[in-house]
């Protein structure tokens, strides 16, 4: 899926000791709508970096005092600006002077003399990179909530049709706590492999898949494929996660979960509800709402048992949202 970078959102500190390629830089990044701070040596840009949080440095390699690569090195040392991506600009296209600024953390190489469209470019690319990154789910990979929320936000403001599945694993943190966090984690990475597959097999271009956090994952596809990928879905987890579980649990049907008190309960095997929201197109008016009407599903569903698909229909002049039916494996 193809994204398009927000330029004025994001400031690029340059760094060269040359006043006109700083000013060069300066003049073509900001007629691009990046906010653009500017160092003339390697020791001020250290400085500018922790005060000024920027979100790329375009660094270049050949600098008095402290050149490039020594910059890069401090910047990667430091917790505090080791994740701001680096691209470098040097006159040497030399291989082993690339595959040292490679090593020493920078991100990308430009080399002089450049064009105005590759530095564009490469500028757009690293920038866009490093924010999907930072919005990913960390176990998963997934688009996170900000990701999310900007997905679901251009479809609705340009009024396309889509489906939207909320994902959820039934009785998991009675699972976490039974057999730990590594399973847990385990059982997590399980169902991102079962969305990703049938997401994969029954999806189009254009689908979009998040994970919201800990056992909640969310798919944006189009109306007409969302039933079959929540029902394939349903029928993988089913299957599989038996895999997960010790026989004596299976056997019983269930866990036995010791509370507080020193009491046994009995809490259900996991299993997985699916909210299933579908908006024609101009219905939705903000991503909040998809949300809300999610989390409503979410709760019908798990008031039955085993695993659900629970899809919602409404007429604009309903208020809230009421389950149309639902779909058990």
């Amino acid at each position: 899926m193809a994204t398009t970078t927000n330029t004025e959102n994001y400031k690029v500190l340059v760094v060269d000791d040359e006043e006109h390629i700083r000013r060069i830089l300066k003049f073509q990044l900001e007629k691009n709508g990046y906010r653009v701070v500017t160092a003339e040596n390697g020791e001020v840009a250290l400085q500018i970096v922790k005060r000024e949080s920027p979100d790329l440095v375009v660094l270049d390699l050949m600098m008095p005092k402290i050149d490039g690569f020594e910059v890069c090195m401090r910047l990667r040392a430091d917790f505090q600006t080791s994740q701001i991506p680096i691209i470098m600009l040097t006159a040497k296209s030399d291989l082993p002077d690339r595959i040292k600024g490679l090593q020493d953390g920078a991100n990308d190489y430009l080399v002089k003399p450049y064009s105005n469209e590759e530095l564009l470019l490469r500028v757009r690319n690293v920038i866009d990179w490093s924010s999907k990154q930072k919005n990913a789910n960390p176990l998963t990979g997934f688009a996170g909530n900000k990701m999310i929320e900007k997905e679901l936000t251009r479809r609705i403001e340009r009024s396309e049709p889509f489906a939207f599945l909320y994902i959820d694993i039934d009785n998991f943190k009675a699972y976490n706590d039974y057999y730990g966090y590594q399973k847990g984690d385990q059982s997590i990475l399980f169902l991102a492999d079962i969305i990703t597959e049938a997401v994969n097999a029954l999806g189009g271009q254009g689908d979009f898949v998040g994970h919201i956090g800990g056992d909640d994952f969310i798919v944006i596809t189009s109306i007409d494929r969302a039933e079959f990928l929540g029902k394939r879905i349903v029928e993988e987890f089913d299957r599989g996660s038996l895999m997960l579980m010790n026989e004596d649990d299976i056997r019983r049907g269930y866990l036995e979960i010791r509370n507080r008190l020193g009491e046994i309960r009995r809490v259900p095997l996991m299993s997985v509800t699916i909210a299933l929201v579908l908006d024609e197109g101009g219905r939705i008016k903000h991503f909040a709402q998809v949300s809300d009407i999610a989390s409503e599903l979410k709760k019908f569903g798990k008031g039955m048992a085993g695993s659900v698909v629970v899809r919602e229909r409404r007429k604009e002049s309903q208020e809230s949202p009421a389950p149309a039916g639902a779909d058990s494996r």
